[in-house]
């Protein structure tokens, strides 16, 4: 029997893509499946968050995430435009979020269509990408979607004509989230286990395996 972890995952969170590569390493050695549950970034959904962190922080999570993606030799550079439309200087997170919503409401289509890791793993690289390339600029992100076995145009479609459906999936994926006793992501669950962040991977495959995880054949 496939063995089911959710995974909570918001499409700014730079360790979250840095997790994506070895998912998809665990899905191919494993009878193993992550059924993603996307969620807003903090900056959206922790209002008051940027407000009350330590201001040191920001820059360590720069440093952090670059130093990590450099072991793991996986291209790294901070996405253009970022996907939360934030003064960085002031850390006022603005109202309007076109980015973030949309690429939180076509990870919640692809999560529908089972094809949220494939689409949060080629999406995220191009969000990702080393050369800071605008991640909207012709068809990129119409291709990053395409290789993940969706179509981008009707995901938009669906994401106009579906928007308080969708909202109302996304809330729900964040009080479940919540429910678990964590507000972080990554964050993996299985049978009431929480395993929260990029570096407990390991951690999650021990206690799997524990519970009967299987190699494929």
């Amino acid at each position: 029997m496939t063995t089911h972890v959710d995974l909570y995952y918001t499409m700014r969170s730079p360790y979250c893509y840095l997790s994506t590569p070895q998912l998809g390493e665990l899905v191919d050695a494993f009878d193993l499946r992550f059924d993603l549950k996307p969620v807003y970034p903090l900056a959206l959904s922790d209002p008051t968050f940027f407000v009350r962190v330590n201001p040191l922080w920001p820059p360590y999570l720069f440093k952090d995430t670059a130093r990590i993606a450099k072991r793991l030799q996986i291209p790294f550079r901070w996405p253009n435009p970022d996907p939360v439309v934030q003064d960085m200087a002031t850390r006022v997170v603005s109202k309007e979020q076109p980015y973030i919503r949309r690429l939180t409401y076509l990870a919640q289509l692809a999560a529908e269509k089972e094809l949220g890791l494939e689409f949060v793993s080629a999406v995220g690289t191009l969000l990702f990408n080393a050369e800071g390339k605008n991640w909207l600029t012709g068809t990129r992100l119409a291709d990053a979607v395409g290789h993940a076995g969706l179509n981008l145009a009707e995901l938009d479609e669906a994401a106009v004509h579906e928007a308080d459906r969708i909202e109302a999936a996304v809330l729900g994926n964040r009080e479940a989230q919540l429910s678990t006793g964590h507000w972080g992501a990554p964050l993996f669950v299985h049978g009431g286990e929480i395993f929260f962040g990029q570096d407990r991977i390991e951690d999650l495959v021990w206690y799997l395996q524990h519970q009967g995880l299987r190699q494929r054949a």
